[in-house]
This record gives C-alpha cells, structure tokens and sequence, in this order.
C-alpha cells in the first residue's frame, strides 16, 4: 500500500527571532505549532505566504532593530514577495495596537500571552479575516508549556526555559511590566520537556529564566533550583547541563553544593551583578550588596575546581559618581572574570530609574563601559593563554566550510553566542560530537585545538 499523500499546507512562514534565547524558545514553539496546524515552515521570508517577527522590547537599540525588521518584511509585502507580517513577542506585549500606527500594513499582532495562539492568527491572515487583528491574552499562574518545539539551535544543543516572568524590581528594567510574575514550571514538567529535547538530540541544555536561582520559590516556599538540577543529572542521553541568568540572591549551600559535585553541570555560572557599589546597587534595588556579593564569589571559587564565571555589568546608572566607576573598575580587575560583558544604562520610559536625578551624559557612560572592556580584555586573552597545553572535551558545533577535517566548537567556558570558541582540526569528528582535545594556542577570545581523543 502507499503512503497516503501529506495534506497540502495552508501555506508557507518564516521566522525571524529577535532578542535573548527566551525569546528564541518561544519562536520554537510558534513554529511546532504552526506547523501542527498545517503551515509549512521556509528559512527564507522572500517567498513566503507570511513572515512572523518575534520582537525584544527590552531596550532602545533593541525596540529600533525590531520596528526596522518590521518594516523591512512590509516593504516586501509591499513588493508582493510575501503576503502578510505577524508581529509577536515583547515589543508587540509592550506597545500593542500603538504598532498598528507606527508600521501600517501589519496584519496581525500576538502577544507574549497569546504565543500559543499563533495558527489562530495565521489562519486569520491567509483566511483574509482583518477584522480580528490582535491575539492578547493574561499570563497565567502556570508558565506555558514549550514542548513540541520545532528548533533552530543545531540539534545537539537546546535551550530549557525553567520560569516565565520576573518578580525582581530593579529600577532600571521593563521586563516584569512585559513578562509578568515570575512562575515557575512544575518541575515534572521541567524534567519531561527536558527529556523530550534530549530524545530529539540535544546533548547540552542551557537552563534559562529572568532568574534562574529563584526558581520554586513561587511553587514550594524555597527555592528549588538544587532538586531540579539534581533531576536532570539523570536524564539519559545528556552531556552537559549549562546555567545562565542566576540572579546571586539565592544562590546557597544546597545549590553550591550539587553545582560542585554534579557530573553533567560545567563548571560555568552565568551570575549578573550589574554593579558593585553598594550606593548605585541599592538605587538599582538589586538587593544583594558588595559584602554579599564578595563571599558568594569567594564561596565558588573555592567549592567549584575550574570555575568559569560570567557577568554582566551596567555603566551610566543614574547618580554614578566617577568615583563609584572607579569602585567597580577595581573590582573588575581583582575579581578577573573569565567571562564579562558591559551594557551602557539606558533610560526606559515608566521605570523608576527613568525619574531619578542625575542622569549620565551617553557618551560618559560609553567611555566607562570601554575602559572596563579594556581591562577585561587583558583578562580574558590571559586566562586564553592559560589554557594553552590543557586538555579538554570540546563539543563541536560546526564544519567550517571548504576546508578538512577542520570544525568549530565550545569549551564549557563557552556558552554559544555570548562567548569564544574553540577551532579544532581532528578526523571522524561532526557536529553534536564531544572530542577530547589539547589546546595548542590561543587567538584573542578564541582557542585553537587538536583532538587527542575518540569523539563520542
């Protein structure tokens, strides 16, 4: 007997994700559910029946680069390249129908609530039903579930949001006005969509949220972040478990102590700190001060052997004294992250930081942030050097294209898109392959390898 034919879709999408891999995991989501409702996916918008824009509304430069993709994909409508433009995501939660106005010619908008809604508002548009433009919807005590992703990481990697929302109120962020409370998921539910992203592939999960530390603080009264992790050491398959957004409020000697014995978590913490000085932490509402913050880090250097530390930190707060600069750039250079990234203030109307006095001239602000990419420049290409005659497992993520038996891959000191890689030539390696290598120099914020070792 044949195959019966496959029904002929409804009609073709693209995606095009913007903002942090929270967002990338909802775009994932779409996609699996748009193609269960009978649309096929293409890579390319040119062409397609329609194109979805997942937005990030979480800062300026963010908020421009999602209206210029806007309308980038209507002037292809507008060309007849493509039939319509779904906006979705924080911008479209954030400034709702005010988008109408501002990019005429989008056809429906979904908010971060109504993702799951998204064939409703794909068959509205290829049905031709415009007077029902917008899908909004309130959060829910329980996250949404992100199972049955159709995924664009390569297969071997994954994200694995544990929590929606955020109950933090630093002063200078709009994301709990965008994502709502913080809610965890269930952690059963955790494990399953985590086994469900192993099956289908992955060998590293990243775990994400706004704060992953605070995890199972809404569902039990303490935080449960140390059960989860202890959990997902025993999914079958895994290799590498990776933390990143680990707010360090709650961050103890439970969780200390299963990050430092556990067999899949990489010795890698992705802890944003923001500041250092307890004046400019406090006008933050960030909650943890310098003393705090100087035992936790001395309390994971000396539990975790090999820690890679990551942070980021914020230049230009309102009130920053030369002074308070001068603070956090000695602490930079004590502290000697291996990872560090630096983000410029920026004023976001209807935060409590938008109000304050004194606010920083831009281009102060800027040259802080260099001087302490600068210093941690010194830093990372040192700790490069460092590692030079090491041998370490090396998960590879790529071919590099017309030359043999040459790949690209991560280190656990690297997480994928935020930090180096390391070049590796070695025979019978691929993608998604983890490969024992030896480091044999160190080029800038990058590694070069050989492999010593059997791929796995």
């Amino acid at each position: 007997m044949r195959n019966p034919r496959p029904p002929k879709p409804k009609g073709t999408c693209s995606i095009i994700s913007l903002g942090c891999p929270k967002n990338l995991v909802d775009s994932e989501r779409m996609l699996g559910l748009l193609e269960q409702g009978g649309y096929r996916i293409t890579p390319e918008p040119d062409g397609a029946d329609f194109v979805i824009v997942n937005t990030c509304g979480f800062l300026q430069i963010a908020r421009q680069e999602s209206l210029q993709t806007i309308r980038q994909m209507l002037r292809l409508k507008k060309r007849g390249k493509i039939r319509g433009v779904i906006v979705a995501g924080c911008l479209a939660q954030r400034d709702k129908e005010k988008l109408f106005e501002q990019c005429p010619g989008i056809d429906q908008i979904v908010g971060v609530f109504g993702r799951d809604e998204i064939a409703l508002a794909a068959d509205r548009l290829i049905g031709g039903r415009p007077e029902e433009k917008t899908v909004f919807r309130r959060p829910s005590a329980t996250p949404l579930c992100d199972g049955g992703r159709l995924r664009l990481t390569p297969r071997h990697l994954a994200y694995l949001r544990i929590a929606e929302g955020c109950d933090r109120l630093c002063t200078f962020c709009s994301i709990p006005d965008i994502r709502g409370r913080y809610a965890s998921k269930p952690l059963d539910q955790v494990v399953a969509e985590a086994e469900q992203l192993v099956a289908d592939g992955a060998r590293e999960l990243i775990l994400i949220a706004q704060d992953t530390s605070r995890y199972g603080l809404d569902r039990g009264g303490e935080p449960q972040l140390a059960r989860l992790l202890a959990r997902l050491e025993q999914v079958d398959g895994l290799a590498w478990l990776r933390l990143m957004y680990l707010y360090p409020m709650h961050v103890g000697e439970e969780l200390i102590e299963v990050l430092a014995s556990g067999r899949k978590i990489v010795p890698y913490l992705d802890l944003p700190l923001q500041h250092i000085n307890d004046t400019i932490l406090r006008g933050m509402k960030r909650q943890v001060g310098r003393a705090d913050t100087e035992r936790l880090l001395d309390g994971l250097r000396q539990r975790i052997p090999g820690l890679v530390l990551r942070t980021t930190l914020m230049t230009g707060f309102p009130g920053e004294t030369d002074e308070q600069f001068e603070e956090l750039y000695e602490f930079v250079a004590r502290r000697r992250f291996e990872r560090l990234g630096v983000f410029v203030y920026s004023r976001e109307p209807d935060t409590p930081a938008s109000r304050l006095p004194d606010q920083i001239a831009p281009e102060v602000a800027e040259a802080r942030r260099d001087r302490l990419m600068t210093a941690q420049q010194e830093v990372a290409f040192a700790w490069g050097r460092s590692q030079v005659g090491r041998q370490m497992d090396i998960l590879i993520d790529s071919n590099i294209p017309d030359q043999r038996n040459a790949f690209v891959g991560r280190s656990y000191a690297d997480a994928p898109e935020v930090d180096g890689v390391v070049y590796v030539t070695g025979e019978g390696l691929a993608p998604g392959r983890l490969v024992a290598c030896e480091i044999v120099a160190a080029r800038e914020y990058d590694l070069i390898a050989v492999a010593v070792g059997e791929p796995q």
